[in-house]
């Protein structure tokens, strides 16, 4: 369930409330019982970034690397350097 932040527009009191994302919108604040509460906008408290949890969380050992061995292979540098030149052939 998802915490919703809350400020009274006449008070200024900040309120956080657990909610269902089905329930309703609150509307009164619990410091001066006004029906003046407004939702407010907030960053998420997680972010999802990389390779992904699954595959280095939760192993031990040999286990780690669920790939394989095998680095990836990236771009030679030399080929980056010479397209910016305004050369961009590829040599084999």
């Amino acid at each position: 369930m998802p915490i919703y932040e809350y400020q009274c527009q006449s008070c200024g009191h900040k309120y956080e409330a657990l909610q269902k994302l089905s329930d309703p919108v609150l509307t009164d604040c619990p410091a001066c019982n006004k029906p003046e509460l407004s939702k407010q906008i907030s960053a998420a408290g997680f972010r999802l970034k990389g390779g992904g949890w699954y595959e280095t969380d939760f192993k031990s050992g040999s286990k780690k690397n669920v790939a394989g061995d095998t680095p990836v292979a990236s771009p030679s540098t030399t080929s980056a350097s010479s397209c910016a030149s305004g050369s961009c052939e590829k040599s084999a």
